[in-house]
């Protein structure tokens, strides 16, 4: 008998021959966490906005708050109130600065397995309206690996997968893309997986974490990885996340700010340039306090 996650992804096959698919899906993950993968989503949101995009932003990452805590906004409503009390998909859309929108997973749904028939089709349709309400789909899925995760990134025709240079990041990021290119049902044609290298402390050090990731998926799953740029160490981050905003709007002639629009440039532009950063002496002794005061 065929299982019901098998019968969402047949049902959105069949959606999207018969409606087209206007909206552009990014799925953004990690293969730990810590490593700043909500703060990209959020921060690429913006950017986009930016540029005139409309954007809404699907916290995955079931049973924690990551993005509304980075805007500063309290949901009246999550994805458990459409799915269960009959709430309208613009209904638990919550509004974000720059006219993003973002829905909240919430806690009340742990996994597709636990939705009947009838519920799969109501999410099917709604997928529908977001294409109609969105130029961007950003889905910021729960950090590591599980088949929640795996699932989400299958479905996604374009996954940012954000890796920090530490050992353990590096290494658990492979675990996480190991186990993507075994899943029969992933199609390393039909998706593009960027790197995006992010708390480096150089361009060089950014470059060099997509080029240990592309050599090992080259040589033992014999896949093709795409650098999409990297993201510097910027104590202006963390003074945004303190004050529940993205850093591209907190302080938008940042480092890490200005990485993000280029970032994001590339993304539109199928480019990898980057922004060239100058590191002062401040820099220096910030970054030596922070490492030095952990």
């Amino acid at each position: 008998m065929m299982d019901q996650a098998q019968q969402l992804r047949n049902a959105v096959r069949k959606q999207n021959r018969t409606a087209g698919s206007s909206a552009r899906v990014v799925t953004v993950t990690s293969g730990k966490g810590g490593v700043g993968k909500s703060n990209f989503a959020v921060n690429l949101a913006v950017q986009l906005s930016r540029l005139g995009k409309r954007v809404i932003i699907f916290d995955a990452d079931f049973g924690l708050a990551n993005v509304e805590v980075m805007f500063g906004a309290i949901p009246q409503f999550n994805l458990s109130d459409f799915i269960y009390n009959g709430k309208s998909i613009r209904d638990i859309i919550t509004p974000g600065p720059m006219g993003i929108g973002f829905i909240s997973g919430g806690s009340g749904i742990m996994g597709l397995n636990n939705l009947y028939h009838e519920q799969i089709e109501y999410l099917v349709r709604a997928v529908g309206t977001l294409n109609d309400m969105a130029d961007f789909i950003i889905i910021d899925t729960g950090a590591g690996i599980s088949d929640q995760v795996i699932e989400f990134v299958i479905a996604s025709p374009e996954v940012m997968l954000i890796s920090t240079p530490e050992p353990s990041s590096l290494a658990d990021a492979y675990s996480l893309l190991k186990t993507l290119y075994r899943n029969p049902n992933f199609s390393d044609e039909a998706t593009t997986v960027y790197v995006v290298s992010n708390r480096v402390s150089s361009s060089d050090e950014g470059q060099a974490v997509y080029d240990k990731l592309s050599s090992v998926v080259t040589q033992f799953l014999h896949g093709r990885l795409s650098y999409l740029g990297m993201i510097p160490q910027d104590a202006a981050v963390e003074r945004a996340v303190r004050q529940q905003q993205p850093v591209s709007i907190a302080d938008p002639g940042s480092r890490a700010a200005r990485a993000f629009e280029a970032v994001t440039g590339n993304l539109m532009n199928g480019t990898h340039d980057e922004v060239q950063i100058r590191w002062g002496i401040s820099q220096m002794f910030s970054n030596f306090l922070n490492k030095h005061n952990k």
